[in-house]
């Protein structure tokens, strides 16, 4: 109580030692900086595209963590405005502008790059991307040079490789159909890939079965895959949003199958073989973060994966009669049994 008292005494006896006009002056220029100093700070609002059906799946969970390891935390410190396009890719322009016009600080889409960036040239985008070269918003990997960046989830290499491994473990395969979304624009770079896979090991030749639609897909029968020894599923947002659907229609057709991400196989599909996706979006908070305090697009390079998941699925392999050789088995990174 003294203290306070005695401090209080000095601010009153200093008061009379300035002039009634310095005063004056003094507390008018002071109002200004008390109010701007108790404006609450802008929380910086983050904006997510995605065909996905859910915010709540292991992408976007890693990618939440990754942010909390760098100090955010959602509705305090940022703000994550997520849209969802349910699988239905005409929907995508009419989000990515919704986002833009919000507007977001920052959009990070794992699908409609095309939309997005025709959207807008200033809004920083944070794109996970198949081939980063493919719509003319990234001028090279090593700087952007635009308002892109990213991570690159190699879809027309991985898709080669894939092809190649369910080779190797089914060397007898000659003919292999591949599942791919026409309504994805990088769909169609990711199959000539695998033709061209199929081209280099010479044995075998791929044909397409197309689901533009998550109604094209559910009106599937095992009966598409006739003819074919074998499938492989291009990645794609909506193929992921109905794993489940494809890993029991293949399995209905009893063939060997490998799959661009792990969930496939974690949900009874036989291999999968790909980035792992969740580890690029924990990445990307980190790309998030330092364009939030001051960096370009322009000038961080679109990185590619450093993590890879090759996942078997025994259970499922037995389950269709199948054997996976042992040279395959000592190359996965985990096996379901």
């Amino acid at each position: 109580m003294k203290t306070g008292n005695t401090g209080e005494r000095r601010r009153r006896r200093d008061l009379p030692k300035l002039g009634a006009g310095a005063l004056l002056a003094s507390g008018v220029a002071a109002w200004p900086v008390v109010g701007r100093a108790q404006q609450p700070a802008k929380i910086p609002r983050v904006g997510i595209l995605t065909a996905a059906d859910s915010d709540r799946t292991p992408i976007f969970d890693a990618f939440r963590q990754g942010l909390g390891d760098l100090g955010y935390v959602e509705g305090r410190n940022i703000i994550l405005e997520f849209r969802l396009a349910h699988s239905d890719f005409t929907l995508l322009p009419k989000l990515a502008a919704e986002l833009v016009n919000l507007p977001a600080d920052i959009v990070v889409a794992d699908n409609g790059l095309d939309v997005l960036a025709k959207e807008t040239r200033t809004t920083p985008i944070v794109a996970m991307m198949g081939d980063p070269m493919q719509f003319g918003v990234v001028s090279s990997l090593s700087r952007p040079g635009g308002n892109v960046t990213g991570f690159s989830l190699m879809h027309n290499e991985l898709s080669a490789k894939r092809l190649e491994m369910l080779h190797t473990a089914f060397p007898d395969i000659s003919a292999v159909a591949v599942l791919r979304n026409p309504s994805t624009p990088a769909s169609a770079a990711t199959f000539r890939a695998t033709e061209k896979a199929a081209r280099s090991i010479g044995s075998v030749t791929v044909a397409t079965v197309l689901a533009g639609s998550a109604e094209d897909l559910l009106a599937l029968r095992p009966n598409v895959f006739a003819g074919v020894g074998g499938v492989a599923v291009l990645g794609d947002g909506m193929f992921w949003n109905h794993r489940r659907d494809i890993v029991a229609l293949v399995n209905a057709a009893r063939l060997p199958a490998i799959y661009p991400e792990r969930e496939y196989v974690e949900n009874g599909g036989l291999m999968a073989y790909g980035a792992n996706v969740p580890d690029a979006f924990r990445r990307a908070a980190d790309y998030v973060d330092r364009i939030l305090k001051g960096a370009s697009p322009a000038d961080l390079p679109v990185q590619q994966p450093v993590r890879f998941d090759f996942v078997v699925n025994l259970k499922t392999a037995n389950a269709l009669g199948l054997t996976i050789p042992p040279a395959i088995l000592a190359r996965a990174v985990e096996v379901i049994e």
